[in-house]
């Protein structure tokens, strides 16, 4: 038995090895895997977002104003204002709605956002997108 599983397996070696046997080969794809990246935002970016959904959420939308309200971020050195808080409900839920502009090293940019009041009692970013 040893023998024969020996004979069989001398078999497959005798053609050799070549490079050519040893590249991948790029012909098969599959589907398993998606080939758009997800946007990743830098940690930055992240920490700006959170530092203006706290400012939306815990200001006083009626006294806002026209001048709207800044906010800043001492982690990230960003900062800017924030205007057109308009308070909505979602499917039962408190959201606010916002424009905000960033200031920080990349540049000044214009962002659009909402976040709501979740079933936890605290705020989420539903949307938070720049302004092009």
């Amino acid at each position: 038995m040893c023998l024969a599983a020996a004979i069989s397996l001398a078999g497959c070696g005798t053609k050799g090895f070549s490079f050519e046997d040893a590249v991948p080969d790029t012909s098969i794809v599959t589907g398993s895997i998606s080939r758009d990246a997800p946007v990743v935002q830098d940690a930055a970016t992240v920490s700006d977002e959170a530092t203006i959904r706290n400012a939306v959420s815990s200001a006083a939308v009626d006294d806002i104003g026209e001048a709207g309200m800044g906010w800043a971020n001492a982690g990230t050195g960003s900062r800017g204002t924030i205007r057109d808080v308009i308070e909505t409900r979602d499917a039962g839920f408190l959201c606010r709605s916002f424009t905000a502009s960033r200031e920080s090293f990349e540049g000044i940019h214009m962002y659009r956002g909402e976040t709501c009041l979740g079933n936890s009692k605290s705020w989420v970013m539903k949307a938070f997108a720049r302004v092009e």
